[in-house]
């Protein structure tokens, strides 16, 4: 049994797994970094599939393994605000034995179909790496592999991925790379912009509140003035719409008749969007708040995150793994059933709260217009903002859907066919 454990640690394979890894991700880092790097994203997107179909099984693991870190290697930064830093390396590593154990299935699967229909291994390989788009662990689905060329030649729609993944099973089966041109049929360029008109004059708030900050009341009265100032200051431009970040209120508003009502008189003079908690009776719920046509609409997040927000294992489970790492447990959030869309400036608006802006769910029936709130501040410094951004980009090109996004901690912006425009 050792024996086959340390065959995985071949200096070999690992070298493999980590230049798969590192060439399907650097469109991550060139992000990151600002560099505009369309040939370099489509030519290392190009090789990293092309050197990962046909590898073995050991090697799949490890391509698995380093592109889960490069990818998500701050998911578990959060844990850092409840005192639990011991708790992010171990996490760190779990979320990559994951993807590993993952691909490693994909690659031991392929081996046995392709031996038992005498098939070749390539064609295997490449129906697995358009699977994985469906594959979302504990319900967590950032990891879409035509994601990597969102800012290439090479377009993202799932058919534009079938043809270069048939490309590059072409050149493995003739041994003639010259099918790798075909992928000149998946280019980007060709997909027809969609003309959604803009929302007129909206003002899309940026704040930059520490999380340690965020959830201390003494701090609460500096930043709600700070706010209002934000607000009168848009009255005052005559912006007609204006959008704060996840949560900028860090408490159940609800319940607080007297912020609601300052909240109802500004809202006489320009229609806004808020985030906030909301009790609902005996459930708390992570929500925006629509003060708009003389009435306020409160509306539930629908996709909490896995972990963050609501524990995915199942109850029994949960609840002893939340005492296990909260000393005195904790209650999750509870998701809403529906997805909520409302009307600004005659135009209907579908709601997200920050992770669900990221979710296939919330783009059912092709919304035209999408407004965003979130508070990046649990992950940063990391890459957790920037591959945000390239899920909305994804998103908003595959559905046509302009996005208009309020954040803590990050720069907010907008969003339309793909393409990000910051307000100044």
């Amino acid at each position: 049994m050792s024996k086959k454990i340390f065959k995985y640690f071949t200096t070999d394979d690992i070298l493999k797994g980590l230049t798969v890894a590192i060439l399907l991700s650097s469109f991550i880092y060139f992000s990151h970094l600002n560099i505009e790097a369309k040939f370099l994203n489509t030519v290392f997107g190009l090789l990293g599939l092309y050197l990962m179909i046909g590898n073995k099984n050991r090697a799949w693991f490890w391509s698995g393994f380093f592109i889960a870190l490069l990818w998500f290697w701050w998911i578990l930064l959060s844990f850092r605000f409840y005192g639990m830093f011991w708790a992010i390396p171990i996490g760190t590593l779990l979320v990559a034995l994951v993807y590993g154990s993952l691909f490693w299935f994909a690659a031991f699967a392929s081996n046995k179909l392709a031996q038992f229909t005498k098939l070749p291994l390539y064609l295997f390989h490449a129906i697995w790496l358009f699977i994985f788009s469906y594959i979302h662990p504990f319900g967590f689905d950032w990891f879409k592999p035509e994601l990597i060329f969102i800012d290439s030649y090479i377009g993202i729609n799932k058919w534009q991925f079938v043809i270069v993944l048939s490309a590059v099973v072409l050149s493995k089966i003739s041994s003639k790379p010259i099918f790798l041109s075909l992928v000149v049929f998946a280019y980007g360029g060709w997909i027809t912009n969609h003309k959604n008109e803009d929302l007129r004059d909206i003002k899309i708030v940026t704040t930059n509140i520490s999380v340690d900050d965020k959830w201390q009341q003494e701090h609460q009265d500096v930043m709600f003035k700070i706010f209002f100032y934000e607000i009168d200051k848009a009255i005052a431009q005559k912006k007609q719409i204006i959008v704060f970040p996840e949560s900028v209120f860090p408490l159940f508003l609800n319940l607080e008749p007297k912020l609601l009502s300052q909240l109802q008189e500004k809202a006489k003079k320009i229609d806004m969007v808020i985030g906030a908690l909301y009790w609902d009776k005996t459930i708390p719920r992570n929500s925006t708040y629509v003060f708009a046509n003389d009435k306020i609409t409160v509306i539930n997040k629908v996709v909490l995150v896995p972990f963050g927000e609501a524990n995915p294992l199942p109850q029994w489970l949960g609840k002893y793994i939340n005492k296990i790492f909260f000393k005195e447990g904790v209650i999750d959030y509870v998701a809403s059933d529906d997805i909520i869309d409302y009307k600004l400036d005659g135009k209907k608006i579908r709601n997200a709260i920050c992770y669900e802006a990221t979710s296939e769910k919330l783009y059912m029936n092709d919304p035209k217009y999408m407004i965003v709130i979130s508070n990046n501040g649990w992950f940063l410094p990391s890459t957790e903002p920037v591959l945000q951004q390239l899920l909305l980009k994804y998103y908003s090109k595959k559905y046509g859907t302009t996005i208009y996004h309020s954040i803590n901690m990050s720069p907010s912006y907008i969003i339309k066919n793909g393409k990000v425009f910051y307000q100044k």
